[in-house]
């Protein structure tokens, strides 16, 4: 938004601006903020920055842990849901004695992606177009405790409710898909949302109702720089989740948090440019796909398993990778095939247009490491030129859940658990150390962290469908 703190200065004073906000990711992927007088928004807070606890956000250890915020003025907004007028910045980590740019933030971890793209000689930038799948529900409650443990959601489209007095109006169970209201009840709020964004700067393409019958939505944006996508996937779960919370609702990224019903994923669309020209074309190729784009999917999906542990690292993602819904669980390729893991869109056939998008993710990852180590991957199979079909990724064209299960034995899996994504990183993440990108003690701290605060956390409890299956042993 600026290029300068004089414009900044000139904005807060023509627009009535009275607090300014900090925005900062943390390790995880979760959004942090603190809030200053306007009047301090100078040249000072750019030198020195505002002081913060990094022990407590998971990027330095308790006795170490002073770190300071750079807002970067270029990612300036008006934030829209602050009673005072607020115009809030995304910010740069630093460290607190040097005031160099703290290594392992993961917009720095983004930034330097970028970089190291462009000194590759492959291409000078490439663009990323996340969709934004997520549930929004009237309400929820959820505990638990040492004696007990359970969650309820509710939703007015489900169809659950079809049995108390109410509107008729329900979705089947998976029959959301494209609904129109009254059916779609949340056409409204996400016309809602996306009037916020575009006023934030973001673009949005078009927004529609989900599989999921119980109020599942997506969004979806124009294709952007990497940097810019992860800021802006900030930005939209801010929005969808404030959107809701306006409504006397709740949003949720949660890849699956209905038992049954279709999950959400954060589908990434994604091609590279050099001097202007998609690198991924070639009208005479596969998908009309070039050599250097199918190398790059080789990539992808040779370092399929570890790369999830970035792009999937929750529990509950895997709750979503299961066979038999849309959500890929197989390392193959192939054209507008919605269960692979790479899929070709067979919409897209000009050449500026042409591209792949990587399926498994979903929006529980740190957006951006997740889009650095997906760059890396693919960047490492053009190194490598790793052709995906001599690999053994396909191309696969067909509907792999009707084949018997002996030759569906023969598609390398992906991994079906939090803790094999996670030993999988362990045995494979050099091509994430390339260029500095990714620093080692960062994926050493998110794998301890991710086993022994997330996995074993869930392991060690009784699921509350154990005591249907076993209390009268």
């Amino acid at each position: 938004m600026f290029s300068s703190m004089e414009e900044a200065r000139h904005y807060v004073e023509a627009h009535g601006i009275e607090m300014i906000d900090l925005k900062f990711a943390d390790l995880w992927g979760r959004w942090h903020h603190l809030t200053l007088a306007e009047s301090e928004l100078t040249p000072a807070l750019m030198d020195g920055g505002v002081g913060f606890d990094g022990s407590s956000v998971g990027f330095k250890s308790v006795k170490a842990g002073d770190m300071v915020l750079v807002p970067d003025l270029s990612t300036g907004f008006v934030d829209p849901f602050c009673e005072a007028p607020t115009l809030s910045f995304i910010c740069t980590t630093l460290e607190a004695d040097t005031k160099a740019i703290f290594e392992n933030d993961p917009r720095n971890v983004a930034r330097r992606a970028e970089v190291f793209l462009a000194e590759s000689g492959v291409a000078d930038r490439s663009l990323w177009g996340p969709e934004f799948e997520f549930y929004v529900f009237d309400h929820v409650v959820y505990e638990n405790e040492m004696n007990r443990a359970g969650y309820s959601v509710e939703s007015a489209e489900a169809a659950w409710r079809s049995g108390t007095p109410g509107h008729g109006h329900y979705i089947a169970h998976q029959g959301g898909y494209h609904a129109i209201p009254p059916k779609d009840a949340l056409h409204n709020q996400r016309s809602e949302m996306t009037v916020r964004l575009k006023g934030m700067g973001v673009p949005v393409r078009y927004h529609h109702h989900e599989v999921g019958g119980p109020g599942q939505c997506e969004i979806e944006t124009s294709l952007m720089g990497l940097l810019e996508a992860g800021d802006a996937t900030m930005m939209i779960k801010y929005v969808i989740h404030m959107t809701a919370h306006v409504h006397g609702q709740t949003a949720t990224f949660m890849p699956k948090p209905l038992y049954g019903e279709a999950g959400s994923g954060m589908h990434f669309h994604q091609h590279m440019f050099k001097g202007g020209r998609n690198v991924f074309y070639d009208p005479q190729g596969y998908g009309l796909l070039s050599e250097t784009a199918l190398q790059y999917i080789g990539g992808l999906l040779d370092h399929g398993p570890a790369l999830l542990a970035l792009t999937n690292p929750s529990t509950n993602s895997y709750r979503r990778l299961v066979p038999g819904f849309e959500a890929p669980v197989n390392a193959f390729f192939s054209l507008g095939n919605r269960s692979a893991a790479v899929r070709i869109p067979t919409y897209c056939t000009q050449p500026d247009e042409v591209r792949i998008e990587f399926r498994p993710p979903d929006a529980t990852c740190n957006v951006y490491l997740a889009l650095a180590a997906q760059l890396l991957a693919g960047l490492d199979g053009i190194r490598r030129e790793i052709d995906p079909a001599e690999a053994g990724f396909g191309p696969i064209d067909a509907d792999v859940f009707s084949w018997p299960e002996e030759r569906r034995a023969d598609i390398k899996p992906l991994p079906n658990t939090l803790k094999e994504a996670l030993n999988a990183l362990e045995q494979d993440y050099d091509f994430l150390l390339a260029g500095g990108v990714f620093r080692e003690d960062l994926i050493d701290r998110w794998i301890r962290f991710k086993l022994e605060e997330e996995y074993y956390q869930v392991r060690n409890r009784p699921h509350p469908y154990e005591m249907a299956l076993y209390f009268d042993c």
